[in-house]
């Protein structure tokens, strides 16, 4: 069997074209976290008209050369002042309130003295001093939030000061978890044989497919049989944008995930890369629903994931992905062990601006080793054609914190 470069198999994921995403309208209180599936434009200048900036007093400039102004009205906020600002005289304005005709500049409270109805001007301000100028904060028209963008708290702040109750979002992708393996045990699940090990990867793809923005459903483990497995993921595909699974995907003799999802009808994209830890690894589609099947063993499973299921959840929503790729330093050399691209569990530090990475405390072995992702935990990064790293040297890594 010929694997792929993973290179080329990340390239098939970005190249995915989808026929038709899945959007609709939420509350706005509700779209944290979503990616808006609209531009977000502006139909009015903000502020619409000048508006004062503090307490104060709304004034023409060039009578603060008088020394002193009469008060001849008050403007609280939200009121409509039918009065102007008359020579040597001024009108108490309050924060927000708007600017009356006539004034140019607001002078503070704390730059003045009240004597009965006037104010004495201790401290002159400029002209235009604590006025908000039409459109300040944005213009009619203008483009604020981009379609494609991940709403965060001051998206939903702008979006309410443009009164937009709800906001159209792509849909957080399904995916359907299935985990296979006569061996798996639930949670809970009394253990009745020395053969038998606790299931991990279900619950660790679904904590992966919560933090990056999709809707999980559990479909449970599955033992090693053809007709429960077939049936399986044809009801993910039925109820899910993605089916995810582990196990069954090698070429052992119970390893029925990669006949089912022939005998499915679905286009397998690849199948085998050469990717460490990895390797027997199928992503298929079947019009706009995808199956990506991953390795049984469960840090081969949790890196795959990260790699593969992470980025086409952001695809199914023309979102970014939230992995990101840092440049760190290594404080201990790394030894390349194998001609395949390689994703190592390592510490990574922050210091002084810079990252840093060493290998203290994770272990060596084969791709079962779940515990080597606990703590500040990323993924050094080497490709087939990387040699060896020596102390010093600047590498890239994954960063999923």
């Amino acid at each position: 069997m010929a694997f792929m470069h993973f290179d080329k198999s990340i390239k098939i994921i970005e190249e995915i074209e989808i026929e038709r995403y899945k959007s609709k309208k939420l509350y706005l209180t509700d779209t944290l976290g979503y990616v808006l599936a609209e531009d977000i434009i502006t139909d009015h200048n903000s502020p619409a008209f000048l508006t004062s900036a503090m307490d104060g007093y709304a004034v023409k400039h060039k009578d603060l050369e008088l020394g002193r102004l009469l008060i001849s009205s008050i403007n609280p906020a939200g009121d409509e002042l039918k009065e102007s600002v008359e020579h040597g005289k001024c009108i108490k304005t309050f924060t927000g309130s708007l600017m009356p005709d006539g004034a140019d500049t607001l002078i503070p409270i704390e730059n003045v003295t009240v004597e009965g109805d006037e104010i004495i001007i201790n401290e002159p301000v400029p002209c235009g001093f604590s006025v908000r100028e039409v459109g300040e904060n944005y213009h009619d028209g203008q483009k604020l939030i981009a379609k494609g963008t991940k709403i965060d708290f001051a998206d939903i702040g702008v979006m309410a000061s443009l009164n937009i109750v709800s906001p159209l979002v792509y849909e957080k992708p399904r995916v359907a978890i299935l985990s296979t393996g006569s061996e798996l045990l639930e949670l809970g699940e009394k253990q009745t044989s020395d053969a038998q090990i606790r299931s991990s990867n279900n619950y660790i793809l679904e904590a992966i497919i919560k933090k990056y923005d999709g809707e999980p459903q559990q479909l449970g483990c599955i033992g090693d049989d053809k007709e429960s497995i077939l049936e399986s993921v044809e009801l993910g595909l039925d109820q899910s944008d993605i089916v995810v699974t582990t196990g069954g995907v090698s070429v052992g003799d119970f390893d029925f995930v990669k006949d089912v999802i022939v005998e499915l009808g679905c286009e397998v994209l690849f199948k085998g890369v050469r990717v460490k830890p990895g390797q027997h690894i199928m992503v298929a589609k079947k019009g706009d629903k995808f199956i990506i099947a991953l390795p049984g063993f469960a840090y081969s499973a949790t890196v795959t994931a990260l790699l593969y299921l992470v980025p086409l959840i952001a695809k199914l929503q023309q979102g970014k992905c939230g992995l990101r790729v840092v440049e760190g330093t290594l404080l201990e050399a790394f030894n390349k062990r194998h001609k395949k691209a390689e994703f190592t569990a390592c510490n990574i530090m922050l210091e002084n601006g810079n990252y840093t990475v060493d290998f203290r405390g994770k272990k060596q072995g084969t791709s079962a080793i779940l515990t080597n992702m606990l703590g500040s935990t990323a993924l050094l990064v080497t490709s087939e054609e990387d040699i060896s790293k020596e102390v010093g040297d600047k590498v890239q890594v994954l960063s999923f914190l």
